[in-house]
């Protein structure tokens, strides 16, 4: 044990840096005496995890402070009888326990479900990072361990952690430009993720790399000549792509190996800017370069401060390769992204920097503050980490950079929130574009807005891509429109209430509501409609809460028996609004009935029906050829519940001027104006027009248009049908069921 402090301490020594290495053996010490009798799976004294996390701690140069936060990281969630946020800040200093508070999961907020705990730990964890970036730093590195001994814990449980790590610690150390620890993440994570996938592409980088050995080295000896013929100081190193990174490539893109280009790559590390230009141009006189595969990320770096050349040149046996060029200092900065920012400078100037690189999580948190739904979050969190950019140009030069898939309102809003809510439109490369267009690298976009614009469309928050973009949207309707919002809020919620099939009072649904605000941490009723109008809220992430409460608050009524005969069912006090008397139907020998039409089939005169029994609501008829007629008839508990029924002598014939709901499938090619054709067709025909929807088939160009019409009977519905063939548009036309 003892060795493993000492080989901490040579390293820290190592480095040349002042570090305060009695309070760092002091740390050790209390750390020790913490977890004393506590075991790793492994069998190792728990010791060794914190001894480990503080040597890779180490390894990034990083201050006494965060090595003693990463050796007492986990005393006080882990030994809490021996151990308190206090007492580590009156023996090591307030800074070490902001760090070790930071480091400690949530264990005393109350939340209702596994996910939304895990939501919270990542809240907390960003949280800290504004306050000491120092957090995530040491978070990052005790993951790195805990992925390294990750093999004795089962499989199930490798799984989950590896999900975890690859979707959102990889991603955060991606954001923050710490490649070494992201790559080492990934590759990890692929390990549990899928074993298979990642043998297959481990063996085929040593099989290609012993075939290629030795053109590599060949490559490294020219280049080094001429820099060296050149007077160019500069340190030269080779490296194979990463296996996550070559996974991705062949099992996402479909590519096989022969085909990723930058398999390879060789890394030329110079003293200035001007020299990383100079070694371009002597390599590309050198070799071939490959079309599309140079990037300049010194004069636009990535958002996450990465700044390099990158090309790709063919060698002289046809073997191409990637070259990468920096100076040391930017090689720093793309080992270890903000940590080497961090470590390097100082002073107000250096914290301004780094609070402009973390912008994004406060936004992030500043967004979370608009919303209490978790999945929205998570969505928010997912995009600001995850993406690729894209960057394009503001009319004026400036670059903005966007999520790949990102609209022009996101970039809008990007620039001001004053300038998202007054749009109108937009222009790319000066053509005018839909607002929902994604812009695309390179490309420049103008917004135009208008003093008179009422602000932003509700339907925006479907459109936007950025959790900024919709937290300023939800930020203007929350400000703007809480009336109308309120109202939104109680027509989501009646919806939802009247799917669980029990009639309530106003009163009813009052208590409810004020309940489920309260569960979800929202002051009353009103400002929950509040948020659900505003988009702050969806109706799924309440369905469990409002049901819960509603089963508690509604008591369910008696199921009534089922009607004995066909006159019992008549004689029903209760009968429900769509029960029509003189509907032209005979049931049993009895004309003049009360029935209802069934919603699954819509049976019109001239149809051949069955009548249905059903339990509390009378005589329920069916076409006869209805699937759920089919499926149900002989039921031994359905088999005494079906009826004769059929349409009296004139019911079918052209005096009967009653109309009954039909339901049509109008499959159309997608074109602009065909639901007004389809519309204008009917009107032109005096076809009532009941309800109607159109959605998209996919993305082939294809619609369907659902429509609930009036008709006097299976004649007119067979002209209705023939007229709307007609149209162009028009692929077919079916007869619809489900109302």
């Amino acid at each position: 044990m003892y060795e493993e402090i000492s080989r901490l301490i040579g390293m820290l020594e190592g480095t040349g840096k002042k570090y305060d290495i009695e309070k760092i053996k002091r740390a050790f010490l209390y750390a020790d005496e913490a977890h004393a009798g506590q075991f790793r799976l492994s069998g190792e004294p728990y010791i060794f995890h914190p001894i480990a996390v503080a040597e890779i701690v180490a390894e990034m140069e990083l201050d006494t402070d965060s090595v003693c936060a990463a050796l007492l990281h986990d005393t006080v969630e882990d030994c809490p009888d021996k151990t308190s946020l206090k007492a580590i800040s009156d023996a090591f200093g307030e800074d070490v326990a902001l760090l070790v508070d930071g480091l400690t999961k949530i264990v005393s907020v109350q939340v209702e479900d596994k996910e939304e705990a895990h939501i919270e730990n990542i809240r907390k964890m960003l949280l800290a990072m504004t306050k000491d970036i120092r957090v995530i730093f040491i978070k990052l590195c005790d993951r790195v361990h805990n992925m390294r001994t990750l093999s004795v814990k089962r499989e199930e449980r490798q799984r989950d952690i590896a999900l975890e790590t690859m979707y959102v610690y990889a991603p955060l150390a991606h954001r923050l430009g710490m490649q070494r620890i992201k790559q080492e993440l990934e590759n990890l994570s692929l390990l549990y993720l899928d074993p298979i996938g990642y043998q297959e592409v481990s063996n085929s980088v040593q099989q290609k790399y012993g075939e290629s050995r030795d053109l590599i080295e060949n490559a490294k000896t020219e280049i080094a000549e001429r820099l060296t013929e050149n007077n160019i100081h500069f340190t030269m190193e080779g490296r194979v792509k990463s296996i996550y990174s070559l996974y991705r490539k062949m099992y996402n893109q479909n590519k096989s190996f022969d085909e990723i280009y930058d398999f390879y790559a060789l890394r030329i590390i110079v003293d200035t800017e001007l020299a990383c230009y100079t070694v371009l141009g002597l390599v590309h006189e050198m070799f071939n370069s490959v079309p599309g595969r140079f990037k300049d990320y010194i004069s636009t770096p990535k958002p996450n401060m990465y700044r390099s050349l990158h090309t790709t040149v063919i060698g002289r046996h046809g073997l191409p390769f990637e070259v990468q060029i920096r100076t040391y200092e930017m090689h720093q900065t793309a080992e270890f992204g903000i940590a080497a920012h961090w470590k390097y400078k100082s002073g107000e100037k250096s914290k301004e920097e780094i609070d402009e690189k973390l912008r994004w999580i406060s936004k992030l948190l500043e967004a979370d503050d608009n919303t209490k739904d978790p999945d929205e979050f998570m969505r928010s969190f997912k995009t600001d980490i995850f993406h690729d950019e894209t960057f394009v140009f503001t009319p004026k030069g400036d670059v903005i950079s966007l999520p790949q898939g990102a609209t022009v309102i996101d970039f809008a809003y990007a620039i001001h929130s004053a300038v998202g809510n007054k749009m109108v439109g937009a222009k790319i490369n000066g053509m005018i574009v839909p607002i929902d267009r994604v812009p695309q690298n390179g490309e420049i976009v103008e917004i135009l807005t208008s003093n008179t614009s009422k602000g932003p469309s509700r339907d925006w928050l479907k459109i936007v891509k950025t959790g900024e973009a919709r937290n300023k949207i939800r930020q203007f309707f929350k400000k703007e429109q809480r009336t109308e919002n309120i109202q939104v809020g109680k027509q989501e919620i009646d919806r939802e209430l009247r799917r669980f099939g029990r009639p309530y009072t106003e009163a009813q649904r009052n208590e409810v509501v004020e309940n489920v605000a309260h569960r979800v941490g929202i002051q009353s009723g009103d400002d929950l409609y509040n948020t659900i109008g505003f988009g702050g809220l969806s109706i799924p992430r309440l369905t469990a809460r409002l049901k819960e409460e509603f089963e508690k608050l509604v008591p369910a009524a008696e199921e009534p028996q089922a009607p004995s005969s066909v006159e019992d069912a008549f004689r029903l006090v209760e009968k429900p609004k769509n029960l029509r008397r003189g509907s032209g139907i005979v049931v049993d020998g009895e004309s003049g009935c009360e029935v209802k039409f069934a919603k699954c089939c819509n049976p019109l005169p001239g149809d051949t029906v069955i009548g249905f029994i059903t339990k509390g609501f009378g005589i329920s008829i069916h076409k006869a050829d209805c699937p759920n007629v089919r499926l149900n008839r002989e039921r031994e508990e359905y088999r005494d519940r079906w009826v004769e029924a059929h349409w009296e002598g004139d019911a079918a014939s052209e005096n009967n001027r009653n109309l009954y709901e039909a339901n049509l499938k109008v499959f159309v090619l997608d074109d602009i104006g065909v639901l007004a054709e389809v519309s204008a067709a009917l009107a032109d025909m005096k076809v009532s027009i009941m309800r109607i929807s159109s959605h998209q088939i996919g993305d082939n160009g294809h619609a369907v248009i659902n429509l609930a019409i009036g008709c006097r009977n299976v004649e007119h519905f067979n002209s209705i049908v023939s007229r709307l063939r007609s149209i162009p548009a028009v692929e077919s036309v079916d007869r619809g069921f489900g109302g």
